[in-house]
């Protein structure tokens, strides 16, 4: 009953993230429903300035919080109808507040777990954690190595400091969601111009830049693993990420 207990936060968010998502409550603000409201998004933005940052900080912070897939589309739309400063600012609260809601209840969830129990993604990241855990937690969060959601539960089983994961957190979100704010930017640009999404955003450099950003991103991984493998095949030590 008090394993049953520990872990009711942590269930109550995976059941509304499922709900959520079965639902299609999302599906409007993907960038063809915001293509097709965009005017009445904005003029209701225009009328309720601080309603409506406040709405959009409380999706991006379900949407983490629930681990719901495709929060980046959530971002995009911020950029879309506030901009990329502003939609930028509005999404990294989001990101820290959700995160910081699914770290707490997986820290109650799993605050008593035998380390022999860690499941999978806690054990490949245990050992650069231990070793180095500030710098490995940082590349966590600068890095899409893994899931988000699911970098976040790792984080919260290995007992992570509080400080470190927000801290973590707010550096990694404010990078990933000003590039995705920025690509939202570049599609609320090509909208104004041609009356939608098409061919024309290919040669936009409000689109490319950003896309070139998560680009690095991606590839970043792939690079510093093929940096550390010679390190490590002479018998080196290879530096923290």
């Amino acid at each position: 009953m008090k394993r049953l207990r520990s872990l009711l936060p942590l269930l109550l968010l995976v059941l509304v993230g499922a709900g959520l998502f079965a639902s299609g409550v999302f599906d409007r603000f993907g960038p063809s429903g915001i293509a097709a409201e965009q005017h009445l998004l904005q003029e209701q933005i225009a009328a309720h300035p601080l309603l409506s940052a406040l709405i959009h900080i409380g999706i991006i912070t379900a949407a983490i919080s629930t681990g719901i897939p495709g929060a980046v589309v959530l971002i995009l739309a911020g950029g879309i109808l506030f901009g990329a400063a502003l939609g930028a600012l509005l999404s990294s609260i989001g990101v820290v507040l959700g995160a910081c809601v699914l770290f707490a209840a997986s820290r109650f969830a799993f605050g008593g777990q035998d380390a022999a129990r860690a499941p999978a993604l806690v054990e490949r990241l245990r050992q650069g954690y231990h070793a180095h855990p500030l710098s490995y937690t940082l590349f966590l969060r600068l890095v899409p190595v893994f899931p988000f959601g699911g970098v976040t539960v790792a984080l919260a089983w290995l007992r992570c400091p509080t400080w470190l994961f927000v801290l973590a957190t707010a550096t990694g979100g404010a990078l990933t969601t000003t590039i995705e704010s920025l690509l939202g930017a570049g599609l609320a640009k090509n909208l104004a111009e041609n009356g939608a999404i098409d061919s024309h955003l290919l040669g936009d450099p409000w689109f490319l830049g950003p896309m070139f950003g998560l680009a690095f991103l991606a590839l970043l991984p792939i690079v510093l693993n093929r940096l550390r493998r010679p390190r490590e095949q002479r018998g080196e030590p290879t530096p923290p990420p």
